[in-house]
């Protein structure tokens, strides 16, 4: 008798489900950052959501078949294409290895700047294809979608977003002007770092001076790079009184792919929700190959060591000088590398064209992280409790790795004088001092002592705008006012104006009062 009323409830179980389940539309980014999204797409679609991806025709990440979700390629390139992605990466590195000379600095800089406005160029292109499209819009449209889930380090998703009517959700660290809480929330630059400056919120007065020239410097970038994209397509599809970022600022709920175990201590906003290694899971069992060498370790214990998705290989002298220094180790190295095979290379080093890098990095017998500085590897070593030596390479990754280092977890070097002596050295003092695993243990207990997963949190929220048709309540208004308001400027004039008159009229008074005074007395007088 109970049979029948088990399958009952089963059906109703599984019809509450499909009920429940909402339309998403997910406009990612390329490389890494499709990595963290992929992440949060595979619980959406577990939890039964039905999942529409965009991709851009040049797509390597994306894959255009998938049983977690519908694709809609764009007939239209987005410019995060492997080759070329790949070759401007290559290019700042070898930049930042020919030295530190001012020259060299600006030539940097430049480089940067100018492959940062051809891809947002190419972005807003894509976009203005996009929008002409009338069958794909009317597709869009008629797909009824619950919400759209973006990374706005590149504009497109917001902006299609607010095209269609949709509530926005962000998975974010970084919008198209810079790090997010900077387009949110209040940040006083007497505290709260600029990234790239390496300072930490606790700044003296030059610091304070130099955190106040980075910030003009980022608003220079901004209005040379990203305004003259931008701006000009919003004017078009949005109308002329609409700035760019206002749509940025709408979004419902911002999901940062940080917390304060990383991020120093600053202002935030209600509808930021933290969910800072939300990629992050227990390690699974290795290969039997993988797991047969690192047991040969015995108590020495492995070495892992990875630069990303773009960085295969480093240049050669550099490998050469790498491997040499692994060589010197009783440790067991397992390195990434797809380049040319080291001369200097160790039998304790084994070289691999991929690797399981949250199963390697949650093993007992790891020691020591070798990476760049993205945040999905930094994240997930402080899940796992593993202490770093750090490459930063570029974008963000020096800022990344900071912060590490003022925590006494990493110990970084500067790509344009990494040799084999201070990379052997840097390795020996994370591996044999134990402040740096302590310390890292510390962090990751911190991290994880939180009362609930971070990707539970962010596909709640993501539900949540979903079922509510947005999240206004938790949004504010204030990027619809203009500075001089969101500074109470007028109003200070104003009160100015009103002390002014006031002490104006007092003074004409007391005049008046004493000339009245002044002549009655003489009156008597004569």
């Amino acid at each position: 008798m109970y049979l029948p009323t088990l399958v009952a409830l089963s059906v109703l179980l599984c019809s509450s489900l499909l009920v429940n389940g909402g339309k998403v539309l997910v406009f990612p980014i390329e490389g890494s950052h499709w990595i963290n999204m992929k992440v949060i797409v595979e619980e959406l679609h577990s939890r039964r959501h039905e999942i529409t991806v965009l991709r851009p025709s040049d797509s390597w990440y994306i894959k255009a078949e998938s049983h977690q979700y519908k694709t809609i390629t764009i007939n239209s390139p987005g410019g995060c294409d492997e080759e070329s992605l790949g070759s401007f990466t290559y290019k700042l590195m070898n930049m930042r290895r020919e030295g530190a000379s001012i020259w060299s600095r600006i030539s940097l800089e430049y480089e940067f700047l100018t492959q940062s406005y051809q891809l947002n160029k190419q972005m807003v292109k894509m976009m203005v294809d996009v929008f002409e499209n009338k069958k794909l819009m009317q597709s869009l449209h008629d797909g009824k979608y619950d919400v759209v889930l973006t990374d706005p380090a590149l504009g497109g998703g917001v902006l299609l977003a607010h095209r269609l009517g949709l509530p926005l959700v962000l998975n974010v660290r970084w919008t198209v002007q810079g790090e997010a809480h900077h387009s949110i929330a209040p940040s006083p630059l007497s505290y709260v770092p600029i990234p790239a400056t390496e300072l930490t919120d606790k700044m003296t007065f030059s610091q304070r001076v130099r955190n106040f020239l980075f910030y003009f410097y980022t608003r220079f970038q901004i209005k040379c790079i990203k305004d003259p994209n931008y701006q000009p397509f919003v004017n078009r599809y949005f109308g002329p009184d609409v700035h760019y970022m206002e749509l940025f600022q709408a979004a419902d709920i911002w999901l940062m792919r940080n917390d304060f175990t990383f991020e120093f201590p600053r202002p935030t906003m209600p509808n930021v929700i933290y969910m800072s290694g939300f990629q992050c899971k227990p390690s699974k069992p290795l290969s039997k190959e993988l797991e047969d060498f690192v047991q040969s370790s015995g108590e020495h214990g492995i070495i892992v060591m990875t630069l990303g998705t773009l960085v295969g290989n480093l240049p050669q002298d550099m490998t050469e000088d790498i491997a040499a220094a692994f060589a010197q180790l009783p440790q067991k190295v397992i390195w990434r590398h797809t380049g040319k095979r080291p001369s200097t290379l160790g039998d304790n080093t084994l070289l691999v064209d991929w690797l399981p890098q949250n199963d390697l990095l949650g093993h007992p017998k790891t020691r020591v992280f070798v990476a760049h500085g993205g945040t999905n590897g930094l994240q997930e070593a402080v899940y796992h409790g593993v202490p770093l030596v750090g490459l930063p390479l570029m974008f963000d990754q020096h800022d990344n790795f900071f912060r590490m280092k003022v925590r006494g977890v990493a110990k970084v070097l500067d790509i344009s004088t990494v040799n084999k002596d201070n990379f052997l050295e840097a390795l020996k003092e994370v591996l044999y001092e134990p402040s740096y695993r302590e310390k890292m243990k510390a962090l990751s207990n911190l991290h994880r002592d939180q009362p609930m997963k971070p990707l539970d949190r962010a596909v709640f929220w993501i539900e949540f705008v979903m079922r509510h048709k947005g999240a206004p309540h938790l949004r504010t208004e204030s990027y619809k006012m203009s500075r001089i308001q969101y500074h109470s400027i007028d109003v200070v004039a104003f009160l100015l104006v009103i002390i002014l008159l006031v002490v104006t009229v007092f003074i004409a008074a007391v005049k008046i009062l004493w000339r009245i005074v002044f002549c009655r007395s003489k009156v008597k007088k004569e």
